[in-house]
């Protein structure tokens, strides 16, 4: 059956249907409202950064020459904080805590004896229960001695790389694990020092410099 055209239904009146403009006012509220709603997304992006990782600026010269008065340093406040200690400090990490004897300021030092070690210093050589310490990250020792000393449960041993240079265990015993704010992970300033810090090696060979003069060869 044809459909006369006059048969079918009227097309609707949409000439009515179109939003009202808005005012001045309305257009001020909305882009003060999306101001508002970044504003509040970005201040809940940076507390959340600040519970994970934080910066550090090194001070003095008690890490030399893995780490340099002035380097910043980005530190992982996480790892060691996992439920079932997924990740608890090992030997040779450098972290960052407060000292007993500074409870106003931070320090990095490295960690060198975990709960339950016997620490001892003979000449400038560690000894971790009666066994040498290698020298793998490159510190710069000297000739001082320690008796022996075991790490209680929840501290740790921790030395500077510049031996000669350094206020550490030697001087104030072991460091709770409570005072401990976080690993140091990356170096990002200066650009030449961009790279990770490992426990084993020295940074210079950990950096992106030294990693792109290697690949270039």
């Amino acid at each position: 059956m044809n459909i006369e055209p006059e048969d079918l239904p009227p097309a609707p009146d949409t000439t009515d249907s179109a939003p009202p403009p808005l005012s001045a006012r309305q257009i001020l509220f909305g882009i003060i409202r999306e101001l508002a709603e970044t504003v509040i997304l970005a201040l809940v992006l940076v507390f959340a950064l600040q519970l994970v990782i934080r910066n550090f600026r090194v001070e003095g010269h008690s890490m030399d020459p893995n780490l340099h008065h002035g380097q910043y340093l980005v530190v992982d406040k996480l790892s060691y904080r996992l439920p079932f200690r997924l990740r608890p400090p090992r030997r040779g990490d450098v972290v960052i805590f407060v000292p007993p004897t500074a409870p106003n300021k931070d320090f990095v030092k490295r960690i060198i004896g975990l709960p339950g070690e016997t620490v001892e210093l003979r000449d400038g050589q560690v000894f971790i229960n009666g066994d040498p310490l290698p020298n793998t990250f490159g510190a710069q020792l000297d000739r001082s001695s320690m008796a022996a000393l075991t790490v209680p449960e929840d501290a740790l041993f921790v030395l500077g790389d510049n031996r000669a240079n350094s206020n550490d265990s030697r001087s104030w015993g072991t460091l709770s694990q409570e005072k401990v704010v976080g690993k140091a992970w990356v170096s990002y300033w200066p650009p030449e020092t961009w790279g990770v810090i490992t426990g084993d090696r020295p940074t210079a060979e950990t950096t992106l410099k030294h990693w792109l003069a290697n690949f270039i060869r």
